[in-house]
């Protein structure tokens, strides 16, 4: 099937630095180099960039470590009461220059801890408990310079080292011990050289830069059918969560942890933890970054100098948490001199979400050649426009994919606290209509006029109580608490498609104090240019907790996937353009309150009806109940879930070809059922009818927020970790059979590894054996190390698969 060629057009693209003497932007020539024919639909589909056999999947997951012991031998705690800070708040208190309150809150901080969780403390053990190899590995990430390995050490040397009882010991982050931990089961000189080798690549995907630990794909991963396309990347991030597991619990052992009352744990958990938000409140910003930022001890050369820039990053989101109370009175959300300033140490960098990456083989292969009649002008111009049309349609991921549960209550909705970093990323428009609709929801009102917390605290609690005014419950906190986007300004727009626009708009950002040049621009969906990443793709940041990482996170990534290639579909085919899509920080927060809103749980928002931007106003006009607004003359009223439903429709029309060739249909029929049955089939749904299992109610609003939330956290820690660690040895079991159907007749080094490993048993006799000593916390350290070297044996068989099946689509 054919249809008329359109005539030629030339878009007009912003050049090299340079604003007065554009290049143009050839669509025929960039359809031409990917083989499209435009008068021709099947062409056009098939020679789409991101479509089966083209894209790659990556991704980078932040986990919540924890460790449980007593106050006296956990090293937060004993790092909080040994400090100077603490010592002179003492001081202070016994001179009378400061309340005992301080000292109070601190002690029921520290002592009023039953479970015994410390949330992101630190361990520490015996230095001679160490293999030769991790002992090498500990002195090589020691250095100053990585790049000098005859120059001297980080100068913060003795925060890492010690002495007890004349014996050195190690003083480490829980994310920095996986990375030993791995070192030290695989670096065994007994083990077949294959291991060590594989053993010693895997390792630098384990950083230690932020608060939670960060590991990343330990290869990239094809979308094919046979591995049930997203799926293929939940599979992956299973498989490297359970060796997570295991090396945490070796550490446990080998390195004494246990003996010395200290048990690591690691999970996934989005929100900042409760007592960690608590502590913030009675210490400096210095002393909370000094306790928790972790001290970039690998993935750097130079850790200290990216260190200082974990710090300088704390300190810009505490400074624009600050900024934007003013924001707030400027629009007319705070309309007297009654504030509640927030924290001057913001923890919001303590969130955990998960970076989903796709790259394009294609575009990746077009700009290593070097050819000039496609450049990385060509690929920002495109990237930027693929950005906008996206951003359309991630209302679609928030709470139907993954979610973050959390209550508030009626103490938190002053709005500079509840609203965290929206003055940043919406225009004060949006933002009044999202406030308003927040504190309708949340049914703040007294005698039918709404009301917020006055600030002081007992007064508030008492209104709280007499009045029956219980806060609110939404589905992605995560969103809203964390800086996920900024926005344009009317000078420098994020996403004009010209190169260079990051670095302008920072300049602008930090010029009103809302962010800082040496930092990475945040947005939703963000460009990963081939000169910076060695790839061509896009990178999906709005993913906060999946409940089951296979069905969520691969149907989610088909979704990203099917979204990314239409809107390439849109721009060969000439149906969007940056001038339909215009670059209006009013329009740019037009469409991204949808996503704030969602993330929030509130029903409708505001579209104006003369709205520039003609892609919004094509979706408008697939949305049903739609009507113009009483209270906002100019305005169309939009439920936000007849806006989702809208965008299906969209997809299975304008994606219908895009659909049936990358055979996503499962995945649009699953997507139908989590928006149309919302309440039993959204992740959102599901997570918080696991946090509610542990507790006696069935509805989060009848538990006070700080219930709700421990009740969260301890099903994070337990639960769903044990939920995702079985998950992830399913996984495990399928590559066992496939392993031992090529055990057969392997002879490989490969298979000898194996066998080594095996002792006998077949690869699925050995994973059902130790899914069951693991999940009963009865594994030795010997069925540990050969559990972990079994997993890296398995991950390096699918890459070789992966690698394989990419070669195969080359030579095609």
């Amino acid at each position: 099937m054919s249809k008329e060629a359109p005539s030629k057009l030339y878009v007009v693209k912003p050049g090299n630095n340079t604003l007065d003497n554009p290049p143009r932007f050839n669509i025929e020539k960039v359809a031409g180099l990917l083989g499209i024919n435009i008068s021709s639909s099947d062409s056009l589909t098939a020679g789409l960039p991101y479509m089966l056999g083209d894209v790659t999947m990556g991704c980078e997951n932040e986990l919540q470590t924890a460790v449980a012991g007593p106050k006296e031998d956990v090293d937060l705690p004993k790092n909080i009461l040994e400090s100077n800070f603490y010592k002179n708040i003492l001081n202070r208190a016994a001179a009378g220059e400061t309340s005992e309150n301080l000292i109070r809150a601190f002690e029921e901080h520290i002592n009023n801890n039953e479970e015994k969780i410390w949330e992101n403390s630190w361990v520490h053990f015996p230095r001679r408990l160490l293999s030769d190899c991790a002992n090498k590995i500990l002195n090589f990430d020691l250095l100053a310079d990585k790049q000098r390995p005859d120059g001297p050490n980080r100068a913060d040397l003795d925060r890492f080292l010690f002495f007890r009882n004349n014996e050195p010991w190690i003083r480490i982050p829980v994310s920095y011990l996986l990375r030993l931990s791995l070192a030290d089961a695989t670096g065994d000189d007994t083990l077949p050289s294959m291991i060590r080798q594989i053993g010693g690549r895997y390792i630098e995907h384990f950083l230690n830069d932020n608060t939670s630990p960060e590991t990343f794909s330990f290869y990239p991963i094809p979308m094919e059918t046979e591995l049930d396309k997203g799926k293929g990347i939940a599979k992956e991030t299973l498989i490297r969560y359970l060796l997570c597991q295991c090396l945490v619990s070796y550490a446990n052992q080998k390195f004494d942890l246990l003996s010395h009352n200290q048990k690591a744990i690691i999970y996934f958990a989005p929100n900042p933890p409760i007592r960690q938000k608590t502590l913030n409140s009675l210490i400096s910003d210095s002393f909370y970054r000094e306790l928790f930022m972790s001290p970039c001890l690998s993935g750097w050369d130079r850790g200290e100098e990216k260190y200082t820039y974990m710090h300088l990053c704390h300190q810009v989101m505490s400074r624009s948490q600050l900024n934007a109370v003013k924001k707030l009175k400027e629009a007319n959300i705070i309309t007297n001199n009654l504030v509640v300033l927030p924290n001057i140490s913001n923890i919001s960098l303590a969130n955990n979400g998960t970076h989903l990456s796709i790259g394009s083989r294609k575009l990746s292969a077009l700009l290593k050649a070097g050819i000039p009649e496609f450049t990385e002008h060509d690929e920002k111009y495109m990237g930027d426009l693929v950005i906008k049309v996206v951003e359309h349609f991630l209302p679609l991921f928030v709470g139907t994919y993954s979610a973050a549960p959390y209550r508030l209550d009626f103490l938190d909705f002053h709005p500079e606290k509840a609203l965290g970093f929206l003055p940043h990323e919406l225009d004060f428009t949006h933002l009044r209509m999202i406030w308003r609709r927040w504190k309708k929801k949340a049914d703040l009102k007294i005698f039918g006029q709404p009301v917020t917390p006055f600030g002081p605290e007992l007064l508030d609690k008492a209104f709280s109580s007499i009045f029956r005014l219980k806060g609110d419950f939404v589905h992605d906190f995560r969103l809203i608490d964390y800086f996920m986007s900024v926005k344009s300004t009317d000078r420098s727009p994020a996403l004009d498609g010209i190169i260079g626009n990051d670095i302008r708009l920072k300049k602008d950002l930090a010029a009103l104090g809302v962010f800082d040049n040496c930092m990475s621009l945040y947005l939703l969906y963000k460009n990963r240019p081939f000169s910076h990443m060695g790839f061509s793709g896009f990178e999906g940041r709005y993913y906060s907790l999946f409940e089951n990482i296979t069905e969520d996170m691969g149907d989610a990534a088909n979704l990203q996937i099917l979204i990314t290639a239409l809107a390439f579909k849109y721009i060969i085919n000439k149906e969007v353009s940056h001038f339909s899509i215009p670059d209006a920080p009013t329009l740019e927060s037009e469409r991204r309150q949808i996503f704030f809103g969602s993330a929030i749980g509130i029903p409708t928002f505001y579209i104006h009806k003369k709205s520039k931007n003609r892609f919004m106003q094509k979706i408008i006009k697939k949305t049903v109940k739609t009507r113009l607004s009483r209270r906002y003359p100019g305005y169309y009223r939009i439920y936000h879930h007849e806006y989702k439903k809208a965008l299906v429709n969209i997809l299975n029309e304008d994606a219908a070809d895009l659909i049936e060739m990358m055979g996503l249909k499962t995945t649009m029929e699953n997507l139908s059922q989590r928006i149309e049955s919302w309440s039993a089939s959204s992740t959102a749904a599901k997570l918080t009818r696991g946090i509610l299992s542990e507790t006696r109610v069935k509805n989060p609003m009848a538990l006070p927020a700080q219930e709700f939330n421990a009740a969260a956290e301890q099903y994070y820690r337990h639960t769903l970790r044990k939920q995702h660690m079985n998950e992830a040895f399913d996984q495990l079991m399928a590559d066992a059979l496939k392993i031992d159907s090529s055990l057969i007749c392997g002879s490989s080094h490969y298979h000898q590894s194996l066998k080594c490993i095996l002792d006998g048993k077949t690869a699925f006799q050995f994973v059902k054996s130790q899914q069951k000593a693991m999940m009963n916390n009865r594994i030795t350290i010997r069925e540990l190390q050969k559990t972990i070297c079994f997993l890296i044996l398995s991950i390096h068989g699918n890459q070789e698969h992966a690698q394989r099946y990419q070669q195969a689509g080359i030579k095609k």
